[in-house]
């Protein structure tokens, strides 16, 4: 019985060592000769990294404790093949035969060698990267049958925006201000000021964000479609066209509302599962040529998302922001960069583009802003708050006709329609938000979620990004015309199997301009656990399988708004 049970405890550590360094193996996409043929003449090219290498590899130079990473993932090669051998050697035996002592003593070895781990300083070496946080405050998921469930997406007129909060289990609708706060930013608000004008919690917040973006003028907005507004009202206009790598949703309309044409210039590429380490880059001779054509003078500025959402979430290289920047002052043009996901952008600099790897998150990020003349924010992204945003410029004559719009529409220019509150947790979730761990986490998170979906078949946008998984939906449901919103078919499907609600990105949101028939799953921040993640990793494996069969029933519009219909459009599915 001892043996058995010694034989079990064995196995159990493999598995769930195995486990962790496949739930966590490090992004190593693509190297040597593959990287070359994946990059061909994009601009943001990655180098061969080796993660096994020691100090001497890199020139001596550099942080210390990256090189301890390094030394780190080395050893959780180490742990895989242990575990493997462990594995291999243990499940051979029968628990039913006496184990010869020898045998009992190699066991016990194999054990001991998985628990001594260590660096050179004597620290354990773990290949599981654990959420950087404690849960303090809970509340409760509701779960319904599979025919409620049914109900509600028909009440709701087959439209995922509709639904109630209440009736979802999973909601990854968005990452938009969905996120938890802080203890911290919490505390933070209890000192916010509420003054009308002159508010010290707006002296915070813009404190705050100088640090990291020091642009001359900073304007508060409630979100950062508001900003958008601000913005647009000032820069946009009949005849003109904004190049952007790829506008999102509120962006399109906004440019689109004042008359001018949102034009985007990605760089393309063959499917969405070809990979490149930087996928939101903004194609650099298309904007030249806009640039230096006919149209040249229509264009008020250029934009950069980062990172690109409606790409996948994907990351625009630091290379290709500095050739963007030359390239739109060269000709007079501003630069203006929607930095919702900066931090997270950074992050893949980081850890994915030749020479970055020794510098820190922050300096990272002010070398971004140093390119641009301004930026739209929504703070309810990697502001790491539930509401806020903020449009920032360096230009005078342009902030002065912004700031006239601000007070019109927005209020006072300390407050631009926030809380004196909302601006002290804004500060706060800006010093959180550039913090490694929490973007290690981050990252690994999705990467995780990712790689157990395609080790599946099910069909993602790579490489994977930094917020969100993006399923194809146009490779799940092949034969099923765009016309008949594929993507919000699949996006249905994870609703009525599972309770997870996610956002379509295709034609019912885009309509012409969309590249392709997306589902967005966007995980809000320091939210859920990983058993929420391994349930929605079987919900999209069981939608999958209606996929291939066929079950899955396409959608039509009977009712849409001008603009920004997926909002609240209503559906109604086509009978199969």
């Amino acid at each position: 019985l001892l043996v058995a049970h010694l034989t079990h405890f064995t196995q159990s550590i493999a598995v769930t060592m195995m486990g962790a360094v496949e739930r966590h193996e490090p992004y190593a996409l693509p190297l040597a000769d593959e990287a070359q043929e994946a990059h061909g003449n994009h601009h943001g090219s990655i180098e061969e990294e080796d993660h096994l290498r020691d100090d001497s590899d890199h020139g001596g130079g550099g942080r210390h404790h990256h090189h301890k990473e390094n030394r780190n993932w080395a050893s959780s090669s180490r742990i895989l093949r242990l575990c493997a051998s462990t594995q291999s050697s243990s499940s051979s035996l029968d628990s039913s035969v006496p184990v010869p002592v020898d045998a009992e003593l190699q066991q016990q070895r194999q054990r001991d060698s998985l628990l001594a781990l260590e660096d050179e300083n004597g620290e354990p070496i773990y290949a599981t990267v654990i959420e950087p946080f404690r849960i303090k405050t809970v509340e409760p998921l509701y779960t319904y049958t599979r025919k409620q469930r049914k109900e509600f997406l028909r009440d709701a007129d087959y439209n995922l925006f509709k639904l109630s909060s209440e009736n979802v289990t999973l909601d990854f609708l968005t990452d938009s201000g969905t996120g938890a706060m802080s203890a911290n930013q919490w505390g933070a608000m209890m000192i916010g000021d509420e003054s009308y004008a002159g508010s010290p919690s707006f002296v915070r917040f813009e404190q705050a964000v100088k640090h990291l973006f020091p642009f001359k003028h900073v304007l508060p907005t409630h979100q950062g479609r508001a900003a958008e507004k601000v913005l647009f009202s000032a820069l946009g206009g009949k005849g003109r066209v904004v190049p952007n790598n790829t506008h999102f949703d509120t962006t399109r309309a906004h440019v689109e509302a004042s008359g001018a044409e949102a034009l985007d210039l990605i760089v393309t590429f063959e499917s969405t599962s070809q990979k490149h380490p930087f996928k939101g880059n903004m194609d650099v001779d298309a904007l030249r040529s806009l640039l230096e054509g006919p149209r040249g003078k229509d264009v008020p500025c250029v934009m950069l998302t980062v990172t690109n959402n409606s790409a996948g979430g994907q990351p625009v290289s630091l290379e290709n922001m500095k050739l963007v920047s030359e390239l739109a002052h060269a000709h007079g043009k501003p630069l203006i960069m929607d930095a919702c996901r900066f931090a997270e952008n950074a992050f893949f600099i980081q850890r994915r583009e030749p020479g970055q790897r020794d510098r820190s998150i922050e300096d990272i990020v002010r070398d971004m802003a140093s390119l641009c003349d301004g930026m739209t924010m929504s703070a309810k992204k990697d502001g790491l708050a539930n509401i806020g945003g903020w449009l920032a410029i360096n230009d005078d004559k342009l902030a002065a006709s912004c700031r006239e719009q601000l007070i019109l529409t927005e209020g006072y220019t300390t407050y631009g329609g926030l809380a004196g509150r909302d601006l002290d947790a804004i500060a706060v979730g800006l010093q959180e938000v550039v913090q490694e761990p929490y973007l290690e986490y981050r990252i690994r998170t999705i990467d995780y979620f990712g790689k157990a979906l395609i080790a599946r078949g099910i069909p993602c946008v790579e490489p994977l990004g930094g917020h969100a998984i993006y399923l194809d939906a146009s490779r799940m449901l092949p034969s099923m015309p765009r016309e008949q919103l594929p993507g919000h078919s699949v996006a249905c499907a994870l609703y009525v199997e599972g309770g997870i609600r996610a956002c379509e990105i295709g034609t019912l949101m885009f309509g012409g301009a969309a590249k392709n028939e997306l589902v967005r799953m966007a995980i809000p921040r320091r939210m859920y656990t990983q058993s929420h993640v391994d349930y929605a990793i079987e919900v999209c494996e069981r939608v999958a399988a209606l996929a291939r069969r066929g079950s899955l029933p396409g959608y039509k519009i009977v009712e849409q708004p001008p603009s920004l219909r997926h909002f609240s459009a209503k559906l109604r599915p086509f009978t199969l």
